[in-house]
């Protein structure tokens, strides 16, 4: 079976000027849509009796709803009906994968071009933000019961807005000095604003959420502490793929070697690095991607990826992709790393292999498989691996808590209560590293858990799993 072809979404194209400023600071890289252009887009739906575009949405927002009031020009309430399902639009219209979600289901994208969904929304956000409108929904007044939530991510964010909003008073702890989890810190501003994640701390603050920096669930306080000693009638874990996994090779431990996530993270809290000229980064996602531009925005002049699939089977958004070779970095598609070389504990070249694409899965996703004697070296100052990340258990070392074996936690699929009744989790804490719209869901998914198990009502009745949401 062929892999799905991606969708040739038109780009913008930019000048050698555009670039040239672009890749010496980090701001926003992709414009939005003007009015004219969003409502000219908006007329190109065919407003379908059955959305698929909205199965395809993980957060299932009602796309053709918002669409028809935006090309009506009533922006304001295409605006509130997005908020009636998603708790970040902001967020999610600038870094959600569109074309392997709901643009990826749009009917129009069968025979040409499917219509631009992800900026839609966000020329809906920012329309309010420009124009000032109220963007806060009333609250609640206050329950005697409240949660801890740990992590400020999005699936922490979405529960803590939700229980809210709903009156019980929600405490997010983040272990790191700012808020936003893994968007402040594992996302860089060029491609989500600081001002934007502000935004969405506001519209908590406004229903009374309050936040903790520099609080270590595990480490300054025990999730059974919370429950005990701080009197929170639930937990909700919400801790990021924080940990980057290895990529298991020779030579991994020299100086030079560093780590995906480890290494954006040091950069978004504003640590000044420069990897040297020549830098190599290893994986095909968004994370690699982020990596690549980020080391040409910090002085790295000769940046390029390797990765061991070709170019279609690169799980990265299209959009990155894009703007990835506009702005110079090369990707040596069918490579692998296989060694690391160095002198004097520094790493001075890495040894690559080829690749060639085996057997395909039903997924149409091929098996690399290895080039015999095809081996080759790169020199390099710095070599960075991307290929995954793993969650960080600090929270739950003094619980007995279930998980599964890829670490993630254990829950019930359509409650996300884990084996410890009163703690439920989410995000990638449960699913691994994935999409801001999937960790969206599920947060609205266990405040809607949460509350239910506060008020003693069963958890269970009239709720269903969506099925791409299931994994």
């Amino acid at each position: 079976m062929k892999p799905k072809e991606r969708l040739a979404i038109p780009r913008q194209k930019a000048n050698e000027l555009d670039i040239a400023y672009r890749i010496t600071n980090f701001e926003e890289v992709t414009a939005g849509f003007d009015e004219d252009t969003a409502i000219r887009e908006a007329n190109r739906c065919l407003q379908c009796k059955k959305p698929t575009c909205r199965e395809g949405c993980p957060i299932g927002n009602n796309i053709p709803g918002f669409i028809e009031k935006l090309r009506e020009g009533k922006f304001e309430e295409g605006y509130w009906i997005i908020r009636q399902t998603s708790s970040l639009p902001a967020v999610c219209s600038r870094v959600c994968p569109h074309e392997f979600q709901c643009e990826g289901s749009c009917v129009r994208g069968k025979k040409g071009e499917p219509v631009a969904i992800g900026m839609l929304e966000r020329f809906l956000v920012d329309w309010m933000v420009r124009s000032n409108r109220n963007m806060a929904m009333p609250c609640a007044l206050p329950k005697n019961k409240k949660v801890a939530i740990i992590g400020s991510g999005p699936a922490g964010m979405t529960t803590a807005y939700h229980l809210a909003h709903e009156g019980y008073p929600c405490t997010i702890f983040e272990s790191l000095p700012l808020f936003g989890g893994m968007l402040a810190v594992g996302i860089p501003p060029y491609r989500l604003p600081r001002n934007i994640i502000n935004a969405e701390f506001d519209a908590l603050k406004n229903c009374g959420v309050t936040v903790e920096n520099n609080i270590t669930i595990g480490k300054d306080i025990t999730i059974p502490q919370l429950k005990d000693e701080k009197d929170f009638s639930a937990v909700f874990v919400s801790v990021g793929a924080h940990n980057s996994r290895k990529l298991g090779i020779e030579g991994e431990d020299l100086q030079g070697v560093m780590h995906g996530v480890d290494y954006l993270r040091r950069v978004c809290l504003g640590e000044k690095m420069n990897l040297g000229s020549k830098v190599v980064v290893v994986g095909g996602g968004n994370v690699a991607i982020d990596v690549a531009r980020t080391a040409l925005r910090t002085g790295s002049k000769d940046v390029f990826i390797l990765y061991r699939r070709t170019k279609q089977e690169m799980p990265a958004a299209m959009a990155e992709i894009h703007h990835l070779e506009e702005e110079g970095v090369h990707v040596e598609f069918l490579a692998a790393p296989v060694k690391i070389h160095g002198a004097n504990g520094r790493l001075t070249k890495i040894e690559c292999q080829r690749m060639q694409l085996g057997d395909c899965d039903a997924s149409g996703r091929c098996r690399p498989v290895v080039v015999e004697g095809s081996n080759f070296m790169i020199e390099a100052d710095a070599i960075i691996a991307a290929v995954s990340q793993n969650i960080d258990h600090t929270a739950d070392r003094s619980l007995e808590v279930a998980t599964t074996k890829w670490g993630t936690y254990a829950v019930d699929p359509l409650t996300l209560q884990t084996s410890v009744p009163w703690i439920f989790a989410g995000g990638d804490a449960v699913l691994g590293p994935q999409t801001a719209a999937k960790a969206v869901y599920q947060g609205k998914v266990a405040a809607e858990s949460i509350k239910r198990y506060l008020e003693g009502t069963d958890l269970h009745a009239g709720r269903m799993v969506r099925e791409c949401e299931s994994s």
